[in-house]
Formats: C-alpha cells, structure tokens, sequence
C-alpha cells in the first residue's frame, strides 16, 4: 500500500473515532520516511490542544490500526499539535486560514520574487490570493505556512 493510500485511510479511521467530537479537529495526517516510518496525526481545537487529547486519539487510533493492519512497514505513531506554523495544503486550510498571515515559498520565482509574505484574503480551489492582489497558483508553490512575527 502506498503512502498516500496509508494516509488516506488514516484520516478516514481517525475522522470515525473523532466523530461527535465538535471542539477537536483533524488537521492532517502523513506516513514519512525519515530514518524510521512515521505515521504522523495531527489534530488541533480552539485555543490550542493538550496531551490528554493527543494521548486519547493516540490510544484509540493504535488499536484500531492494530485491529486492521493494513500498513506493511514498521512504523511509529505520533499524535499532535501542528504548531504554530503549520503547514497549509488542503482546501480546508486555505479556507479556515483566511485572514491570516502566510509566507509562500514557490519551486520557482515569478515576477522575479519565489517567496511571498502576506495575508491569505481568497482561494479558488486552483489559487490563493494574498493581500487581495497577488493569485498564487497551488501547483507553483513548494510550500504555504503560516507566518510567525518574532
């Protein structure tokens, strides 16, 4: 099975054991290789998540990925927050984002600038809008973060 397949069916499992659950949210989920495998879950609520949460998705998950072992590879599960500067990738992202500030780094530059600072004002489903004047295409960015000023 491959890793977007894993991570599919993940989100569907967690998504059932969330279900009635209105205050926590599943924000992503992704199978990594990076030294070892990494089943990685995160979740998020208003005014941030605690240990109990993670640790309560962690258990139920784990038991119901071990009921249905379907992932091949040896794996680690993790279950968090996404941070302050999570990664944007879904359409739900973009559109529960909106209003917040963004930085934008795109795989290669246009109009002579591949990164871009400002605040998430539209998406299309092909496109975000910053500031309300600049459309980056989806496909032309390497990544969307949420911006931190320090």
């Amino acid at each position: 099975m491959g890793r977007q397949e894993v991570e599919e069916r993940v989100e569907a499992i967690a998504r059932g054991l969330m279900e009635g659950q209105t205050d926590i949210e599943l924000v992503d989920v992704e199978f990594v290789k990076e030294h070892d495998w990494y089943l990685r879950v995160f979740i998020d609520k208003e005014g941030g998540i605690d240990i109990e949460d993670c640790q309560a998705l962690s258990e139920r998950l784990e038991q119901e990925l071990d009921a249905q072992d379907f992932i091949g590879e040896s794996y680690i599960l993790e279950v968090s927050s996404p941070g302050i500067d999570r990664v944007l990738r879904k359409p739900r992202d973009f559109t529960r984002e909106q209003g917040k500030a963004v930085d934008v780094t795109l795989y290669a530059p246009k109009d002579g600038k591949k990164e871009y600072t400002g605040i998430l004002t539209g998406f299309d489903g092909e496109a975000i809008l910053l500031d309300e004047t600049t459309s980056l295409p989806l496909k032309e960015a390497a990544q969307i973060r949420l911006h931190i000023d320090f």
